[in-house]
């Protein structure tokens, strides 16, 4: 019987899956913990993983075909299942798709471990043989009974490479191309001028309409849903950053031994994380009829994805940040940063948060306001170091200085709870040692 892989449920509001790239084709080995292809979420961009070993026999589902969890969107076999698996059924396209998707390719025979005088061999292996012109009968396999396998003929390939390029290249000249001949280019046609009405939006020649992804619907929902919701508003304030700037630059120093570096973004992650411990009314969130003063600092940390990977933004967690090293703040940030724009984040990686960080810094920008991520009841915006004129101490010198605007919920966080966070910030951050204990 073949091995059904079916679009899983990766995360706790996932309803559909779109796989956004197959990573694997029809014939290729398999086995347990690879990855079969991307998924989009509605939260996410993930991994669907292989949890048996086997072959590919069939991809039922397209990239870019949007289907519900449970639904079979490839098959496997083992490759000692000498009979041959029925074809699964095909995968109908939910009525709510305006465009249909491509059609997916037919499943193909589950393929079997077949013999050649009297030597069993894999299908893949068989495969790869006839494309690289591999004598199957000069091979010694490595499998279970002398099985010859991927492995083998990929030796078997690199090996006759090896003795290609030892050889002369040939005397003779390669012949001279074909001149080419460009065609003229073909003129583009005029467009009528569309008047603009009232909620229209007029489209010319040279726009294009792109589809939105899962993901971007759902921050497109859960944007204007916080919007609507609750009720923003804003405190900003300018810190004195001469003092962690030395403290970053001389600790970064020391850890390069160990290759280590700190980020300024880590070191705010560890004072905001301090300042919501000792504040523990801005650690809190509306759930209705009561508040709930969390226990725990979980700070969030807002993540964008290259556009590669369909852009958007997610929030990975940094779980008890106040309890946690630099390093440990440090090394968390990264990795989970680097899984997100590379693999995916699970949602565990992204649950739990009680308050977020997003900064925009590393761009540039010196100030700007941030929508609240639910249910948060805080958000804080920061903005790049740079430096400026400054006074200290009643004179005018150039100092390091960082404007950071924190968004509120005023149903949990009066303005001056706001105030006095904030004020407690500024004493971490200007009194940069004892973010250190």
């Amino acid at each position: 019987m073949p091995i059904e892989i079916t679009m899983p449920r990766l995360s706790d509001t996932m309803e559909r899956g779109t796989i956004i790239k197959w990573h694997v084709t029809e014939g290729d080995e398999v086995t347990a913990g690879d990855v079969l292809a991307d998924v989009e979420t509605d939260k996410a961009t993930m991994e669907m993983q292989a949890y048996d070993d086997g072959v590919v026999t069939g991809i039922l589902v397209s990239e870019g075909q949007p289907v519900d969890i449970g639904t079979v969107c490839a098959t496997l076999a083992d490759e000692d299942d000498d009979g041959e698996a029925p074809a699964p059924p095909p995968v109908e396209v939910a009525a709510e798709v305006v465009a249909p998707a491509a059609s997916a390719p037919a499943a193909s025979p589950a393929p079997a471990a077949r013999r050649s005088g009297g030597r069993r061999i894999t299908p893949v292996a068989r495969r790869l043989a006839e494309q690289h012109d591999i004598d199957l009968d000069a091979l010694t396999g490595s499998g279970p009974s002398g099985r010859i396998t991927k492995k083998d003929v990929l030796a078997a390939a690199q090996a006759g490479d090896e003795m290609k390029a030892a050889v002369p290249p040939s005397a003779t000249p390669p012949a001279e191309p074909a001149p080419t001949t460009l065609a003229p280019p073909s003129p583009v046609e005029a467009v009528p001028a569309t008047p603009v009405t009232s909620g229209e939006l007029a489209l010319h020649a040279d726009d294009r309409r792109e589809p939105v992804s899962g993901m971007r619907q759902t921050i497109a929902r859960r944007l204007v849903q916080s919007k609507q919701e609750i009720p923003h508003y804003q405190v900003s304030m300018a810190f004195d950053m001469d003092a962690i700037t030395d403290l970053r630059t001389s600790l970064n120093e020391e850890l390069a031994q160990v290759e280590v570096k700190l980020s300024m973004n880590d070191l705010l992650v560890r004072a905001c994380a301090l300042a919501m411990s000792r504040n523990p009314l801005m650690n809190a969130s509306w759930d209705g009829d009561a508040i709930v003063l969390h226990g725990r600092v979980h700070i969030g940390v807002a993540v964008a994805l290259p556009e590669e990977r369909g852009g958007g933004l997610v929030v990975p967690v940094i779980r008890d940040a106040d309890r946690k090293s630099l390093r440990q703040i440090s090394a968390e940030t990264r990795a989970l940063a680097t899984k997100a724009r590379e693999r995916g984040l699970s949602p565990e990686d992204m649950e739990g948060a009680t308050f977020t960080i997003s900064n925009l810094g590393m761009f540039g920008v010196e100030h700007f306001t941030a929508i609240i991520n639910p249910p948060n009841s805080a958000i804080l915006a920061v903005g790049a170091t740079a430096q400026k004129p400054v006074v200290r101490d009643g004179e005018l010198t150039v100092g390091w200085e960082m404007q950071a605007t924190l968004s509120n919920d005023h149903r949990v966080v009066d303005g001056a709870t706001a105030a006095r966070w904030l004020g407690t910030l500024k004493s971490l951050i200007e009194n940069p040692s004892t973010i250190l204990v």
